[in-house]
């Protein structure tokens, strides 16, 4: 069987969605499995070798270009053909000003219209590029591209599959009248998806009930990292005590929350450090910026590292050296993969009691949760950990097991791959639905 699985790029960052599908496009062929990893708008970036095709679909700027120029919309794809290049997207991805929802109504409406709308052009290239491929099955990267799903099907006469990430925040923060349209549009084109392919069974439940979607073609094939890569190094001295954060520096993932129970735990816990790493895009570095000035005024600059973004081998040095993890994320995150990556390598995780945060925590019993924006209990589950080594060893002990039985890189590509067989021999969803994995 032939699938080609179709990769949203993040202009420039390094997004967890793009980690997700390179591993599992890899792991896959690893197996044995023809799969072909086509990037959408722009390049994708992750930070393991990336197993992606060089040509881009659907190109970003086109696609932009086409909905604010709207003469654009009617011209054929070889007119913005020249803008899908590789180089030049990487390129432009740097000066990204925004992919924030409350400036993209419109392009998501667009999008989202499919072949029906100004995409129309950018639409029939991809396509054609399909029925050349002739594959057996299309995963579609998330709901924002389900207005194609019907296109897709009756072109090449194959199932589609789609997978559910982070749509939800991104369609929820649409300013009107974009928000109810886009919702609509998804619901409606829903019915043309074969099945959809969630990464928790938090993801798979809040996605039924907020788009609406079926839920016997909803199933869960659990996020998985590389164990041998995450894995625990030689255990870190007793002091300093290392908090770590690793994603994306920005309000919406909490980094001012963490900033805040540092300095909470600063007076009483002299040998504790604050090492942050991740992606800062243009639109937040005026937020980081601020947080590390503040951290400068308390007078806290010599105990806090910014790192900036960091390669795979950085990453894993940090996580093994760290003592405890936390990203307080404000939103309701459906993924949590650094989560799975920091308790793989046997760091005991602080994380918000909601989304598939929670639903990590709870089934791996690899860390401490607290409520939602509580600095203070964040503050007292931090210190908890950071005083209490026996605590530490064990809920590390039982998150890097937990990860081993069930979410690593292998288990989430057989688990993938089994929804695929399945929905290829029947045309839909095997068994009943949301299953666990």
């Amino acid at each position: 069987m032939k699938v080609v699985y179709l990769a949203a790029g993040a202009a420039g960052m390094i997004c967890g969605s793009c980690l997700r599908d390179n591993r599992l496009a890899a792991t896959l062929r690893a197996q044995g499995r023809d799969v072909s990893l086509w990037p959408l708008y722009t390049p994708i970036r992750t930070d393991e070798v990336d197993v992606s095709c060089r040509r881009v679909h659907w190109g970003g700027i086109g696609a932009y270009l086409r909905e604010k120029v709207r003469p654009l919309a009617s011209l054929p794809g070889w007119v913005t053909r020249p803008l899908a290049s590789p180089r030049l997207l990487s390129w432009l991805s740097r000066f990204a000003g925004s992919t924030r929802a409350e400036d993209l109504g419109a392009l998501t409406v667009s999008m989202l219209k499919g072949e029906d709308g100004p995409q129309r052009a950018e639409v029939e290239p991809l396509v054609e590029a399909l029925k050349r491929e002739r594959p057996d099955l299309v995963n579609l990267p998330d709901l924002m591209l389900v207005g194609v799903a019907g296109t897709l099907k009756r072109a090449l006469g194959v199932p589609v599959i789609c997978t559910l990430s982070g749509e939800d925040v991104f369609v929820d923060a649409l300013p009107q009248p974009w928000r109810s349209e886009a919702l609509l549009r998804i619901r409606e084109a829903a019915a043309e998806v074969d099945a959809f392919i969630a990464v928790t069974r938090y993801c798979a439940t809040h996605f039924i009930g907020h788009f609406a979607l079926p839920a016997d073609r909803v199933h869960v094939a659990p996020l998985g990292v590389d164990t041998k890569v995450f894995a625990p190094g030689t255990p870190p001295p007793a002091s300093p005590k290392v908090i770590s954060y690793l994603s994306r520096q920005c309000r919406e993932k909490g980094l001012d929350l963490l900033v805040d129970a540092f300095e909470r735990l600063a007076g009483s816990e002299p040998d504790v450090r604050l090492r942050v790493a991740g992606y800062c895009g243009p639109g937040d570095r005026g937020y980081a910026r601020k947080l590390q000035e503040r951290v400068r005024s308390i007078g806290l600059s010599s105990r806090v590292d910014w790192l900036g973004e960091v390669r795979l081998e950085e990453k894993v040095r940090l996580l093994q050296s760290s003592h405890v993890f936390s990203v307080p994320s404000r939103y309701v995150e459906t993924k949590g993969l650094p989560v799975l990556e920091a308790m793989s390598c046997g760091v005991p995780v602080v994380q918000p009691a909601h989304g598939s945060y929670f639903e990590l925590v709870e089934e791996t019993g690899g860390g401490l949760t607290f409520p939602p924006g509580d600095v203070e209990a964040l503050a007292a589950a931090l210190r908890r950990l950071i005083r209490d080594a026996e605590l530490r060893r064990g809920l590390a002990e039982q998150g890097r097991a937990a990860v081993l039985r069930r979410w690593t890189h292998v288990r989430m590509a057989e688990r993938t791959w089994e929804i695929y067989e399945a929905v290829a021999r029947g045309g839909r969803s095997p068994g009943k639905g949301t299953s666990p994995g």
